[in-house]
């Protein structure tokens, strides 16, 4: 009589501490697999800037136009015989709005 509730007992007990004792548990080994594939998801991200950045570094060093677009856009730089005409501020903000009473 004993025999057949020890044995059960004991297989509860082990199965028990096979899923929530030990160093790790069922709910650590589901928390890490939850942090590597957010960490995976935010790797692609990185590679994926890291490609881009790498590719306009490329176009800035070999790309004569790419580095003249730059040039134009970002230091208003102009070529011999061009005039630069810089706008400052909002051209709408000084018109009144006409539904405005």
């Amino acid at each position: 009589m004993l025999r057949r509730f020890v044995f059960p007992a004991v297989l509860v007990v082990a199965g028990y501490y096979a899923l929530f004792g030990g160093e790790y548990t069922v709910v650590d080994l589901r928390a890490v697999q939850a942090e590597t594939q957010e960490a995976t998801e935010q790797l692609q991200g990185l590679r994926a800037v890291t490609d881009s950045l790498a590719l306009r570094a490329d176009s800035l060093e070999h790309d004569d136009r790419t580095l003249e677009t730059l040039a134009r856009e970002r230091f208003g730089m102009i070529r011999d015989g061009e005039m630069l005409y810089r706008y400052t501020g909002d051209p709408d903000a000084d018109r009144e709005d006409p539904s405005d009473p």
